[in-house]
């Protein structure tokens, strides 16, 4: 005690650098965390092992000595055809999982033919507006031995039942098929702001997946829990933690409503989280996930069976930390992110491309993003130890500061009615507003420095990396494409599809079969989404600011 005290004298003593001592998220950091910080800390009843409750340290016994996270790296553009040529290029150079990018018209529920669409078919991810663009985009890829990942949320269940269309078009037994819908649409309203139909409407889509994958899809994430759009948006680490679990207790209390047995479908409930710049705070805000997630599902939602209690994770890297000046710090600034994700303990990994606040990702910067992971898992040796944070008193003080201030937050939320309610009335989204502007205002004053953008700037700076360009001429292709495919159906069957779909969306009765018979049928997402749209409405936010 001594020496600390000692230490602590020529510590205040001593010169310091005029710099904000804070993380990312604007928290103040201690110069030192000691074990005289951590009096009531019980390693046993808050850490434990990795693989046992609380999962603190991990949500397998074994981790990475086990297996190596899977490198699912994002993707898709243009066309069908084109992102094909990509999956199979990733794939040869060593990717483990497949996960699918979506043009700004599908995430909306448009065809590539609408009006609306012009100017953005294939801009910022592939066009899949049939059955047709799904058998393309997985062309010569057995979908019953892949997993794939799939952003998208609006037309969330719609684009999955093009998914297990095209896989039993190819003789595939959808018991089998593997991988994860985002499927989360209350980050959304809170974030990302690619809704379609009011909230109400789109939970009663949200359990109806939950029903249907725990019946017919027992292998398959019914739904990712987004905390990545929350971040990019500007949040802090503990609002996206708060946030996003906040999301998935919703979703859990729908589907108990609906009257599913929350050990049934809780083993298929996944997350996805953003890696962002601040090292150790990334990795505290992942071990607390897991602790409140297990904590909450044993004893609040009665969830008997372990599985239920694992929060398995997907990460991918900060898109929003990602600079257009100096673009190729922007892999030092991944592979650092990536280092948190892994020695947080992620299922998956998503690793950004330097180019991607310029363009889509070229073929040579998601080489280089893939080789970041295949780097991290060979040659660092972070895969060899499990947990090696674990007992830092700083990473085990943050987690429970972190795990104290959400619970804050979920307080707040109930206290608003849910959900639901704090989202319509805004809290959410002004909480996150504060929190980035805040985050703005320290930049500008240089009180946080980025790289390249407000010092260490060069001034004759010349951009020579080539970047990848999506033509009119891959737009016009996709939407002849659909216009094919809509000359070749059978429209009398079409048309009963869909009247059939709108009797189904006035009923209770779960609407993913109809989804399916209508995939195999070739309807369109664009059709299938205008007969919901008469049944649901469509939402509008109000105005918070």
């Amino acid at each position: 005690m001594e020496d600390f005290k000692r230490w602590q004298e020529e510590f205040e003593a001593g010169k310091k650098r005029d710099a904000l001592f804070t993380t990312v998220s604007s928290a103040a950091v201690p110069p030192m965390v000691t074990q005289h910080d951590m009096k009531d800390w019980d390693p046993e009843k808050q850490l434990a092992y990795p693989g046992q409750y609380p999962y603190t340290r991990g949500v397998h016994n074994s981790m990475y000595r086990g297996r190596l996270w899977t490198m699912r790296m994002f993707s898709g553009f243009a066309t069908p055809e084109a992102t094909n040529e990509r999956y199979k290029f990733l794939a040869e150079k060593g990717q483990t999982g497949f996960s699918v990018a979506f043009d700004l018209p599908t995430l909306m529920g448009r065809d590539s033919d609408d009006s609306w669409a012009e100017g953005e078919v294939g801009k910022c991810g592939v066009a899949v507006c049939s059955l047709r663009d799904m058998e393309v985009l997985f062309d010569g890829l057995d979908m019953e031995k892949i997993s794939t990942s799939m952003t998208i949320n609006g037309p969330a269940a719609i684009m999955w039942a093009f998914y297990i269309a095209a896989a039993e078009k190819q003789g595939a037994d959808r018991r089998k098929l593997r991988g994860t819908t985002q499927n989360d649409i209350l980050k959304e309203y809170i974030a990302q702001k690619e809704y379609i139909f009011p909230p109400e409407q789109s939970m009663r889509l949200q359990v109806d997946t939950i029903e249907f994958g725990t019946s017919d899809l027992p292998e398959w994430n019914t739904i990712s829990i987004s905390g990545y759009h929350i971040r990019e948006a500007g949040s802090t680490a503990v609002q996206e933690l708060a946030f996003t679990l906040s999301d998935g207790f919703a979703y859990v209390e729908a589907a108990i409503e609906r009257g599913l047995d929350v050990d049934a479908f809780a083993p298929r409930l996944s997350h996805f989280f953003n890696a962002h710049l601040d090292f150790f705070e990334e990795i505290a805000k992942y071990r607390a996930a897991r602790r409140i997630w297990a904590k909450r599902m044993r004893h609040k939602y009665h969830a008997k069976n372990e599985r239920s209690w694992l929060m398995r994770f997907h990460t991918q890297t900060a898109g929003c930390s990602l600079t257009a000046q100096q673009p190729e710090n922007n892999i030092v600034r991944t592979a650092i992110q990536a280092l948190a994700g892994v020695l947080g303990g992620t299922q998956s990994l998503h690793t950004n491309s330097m180019d991607e606040t310029l363009a889509l990702p070229s073929a040579k910067a998601a080489k280089i993003a893939l080789r970041t992971q295949q780097i991290l898992a060979h040659e660092t040796g972070v895969a060899n130890m499990i947990d090696p944070l674990g007992g830092s008193y700083y990473v085990e003080q943050m987690t429970d500061r972190m795990e104290e201030e959400a619970e804050e937050y979920f307080e707040k939320i109930e206290e608003l009615g849910g959900v639901i309610p704090a989202l319509e009335g805004g809290f959410q989204q002004r909480e996150i507003a504060r929190a980035a502007y805040r985050h703005q205002l320290e930049m500008e004053s240089k009180g946080r420095i980025v790289v390249g953008v407000n010092d260490f700037i060069d001034t004759e700076e010349v951009i020579e990396i080539p970047i990848l360009k999506i033509t009119p001429e891959d737009s016009a292709r996709q939407v002849a494409n659909l216009q094919e495919v809509k000359r070749k159906r059978d429209p009398g069957e079409v048309k009963r599809l869909l009247s059939k779909l709108a009797d189904a969306s006035r009923s209770d009765e779960n609407l993913m079969p109809c989804f399916i018979e209508c995939a195999h049928a070739y309807v369109t997402l664009g059709e299938m989404i205008g007969v919901l749209k008469e049944a649901f409405g469509e939402y509008r936010e109000a105005a918070f600011f």
